[in-house]
């Protein structure tokens, strides 16, 4: 049977657990490339340029880890959850990117609810291409749904309940893909954790409601995720210390957004942009004095 390989950046932050729910009902047989290392940034460097972003440049070398261990590439292509919900361009092009990169087979489906284009059809298309009947699918796409709904929410209520915590509560303002990645954001996250801070993240809140309030920062924002990144911050201000921006050099969304908002904000902050020469050496600095100066102010 043939083998989907499902690499480990930018859409797996969001998707995964689905993926990983639906291929387990249908029995399908799935590899997902490891946690970020230095070969996998290697391989990625190698076959980027200069202007993609760290975090392309990572998903790059998860594609070219997997290439000669799978029959398939897992690869969607996401365009917009509405017109007022635009994605970074990195969401559009990695397809192409892949296909135009690699000598490698790909499964493909698109989110445009522009369109109607959903991840239902998205996923029920990809099911009955590997020659799945459409009812199996339908529940295997349920059951997925279903599952990942569940963790979505224990995860937000854990996210919650920290903003009443009675350490220093900083609010990390990232996207997951670098948040959760190994050679991006997890140093950051294990430092913060081992100086007793409790760490508050901007995507483990209900989107519907962070969306909405990142009006109150811009009203002409278009960009998805970045909406829901810094409606998080709006929804916690009166509770947290501090705020991190972490981003992956050069992401132009980020770089736009991230300026705009700290122009408003009255809450402390740091901007921690990285790329793929930073060393955690001089991260680690920025870190503690940014905490100590936190436990000054308070």
């Amino acid at each position: 049977m043939d083998k989907i390989g499902i690499p480990r950046g930018i859409f797996y932050y969001y998707y995964g657990e689905i993926w990983k729910n639906f291929f387990d009902i249908l029995k399908q047989p799935y590899i997902i490339s490891p946690n970020t290392n230095k070969d996998i940034i290697s391989k990625g460097l190698n076959c980027s340029n200069d202007e993609m972003c760290l975090a392309l440049k990572t998903y790059l070398g998860h594609v070219s880890y997997l290439k000669n261990k799978c029959d398939y590439l897992l690869i969607p292509r996401i365009d917009n959850f509405g017109l007022d919900n635009q994605t970074c361009t990195n969401f559009l092009s990695i397809y192409d990117i892949v296909k135009n990169t690699f000598d490698v087979k790909v499964l493909n489906y698109n989110i445009d609810l522009e369109n109607k284009e959903t991840l239902k059809k998205g996923l029920l298309k990809i099911g009955t291409e590997l020659n799945y009947p459409k009812k199996m699918c339908l529940k295997a796409y349920k059951y997925a749904i279903k599952k990942y709904d569940k963790m979505r929410k224990r995860e937000i209520n854990i996210n919650m309940n920290k903003l009443f915590s009675d350490k220093l509560k900083i609010l990390l303002v990232s996207h997951p893909y670098n948040t959760y990645d190994d050679l991006i954001g997890k140093d950051i996250i294990t430092y913060l954790n081992k100086n007793d801070t409790e760490v508050i993240f901007s995507d483990k809140f209900d989107d519907k409601i962070t969306n909405k309030l990142s009006l109150e920062l811009s009203k002409d924002l278009y960009f998805k995720y970045s909406k829901d990144n810094i409606g998080s911050i709006i929804y916690t201000k009166d509770k947290i210390n501090g705020i991190i921006f972490l981003s992956a050099f050069p992401c132009g969304p980020d770089s736009l957004v991230n300026e705009l908002v700290m122009r408003k904000i009255e809450i402390p902050y740091i901007n921690l942009v990285l790329d793929d020469s930073s060393s955690f050496t001089g991260i680690e600095t920025r870190l503690e004095s940014f905490i100590d100066m936190l436990k000054g102010v308070n």
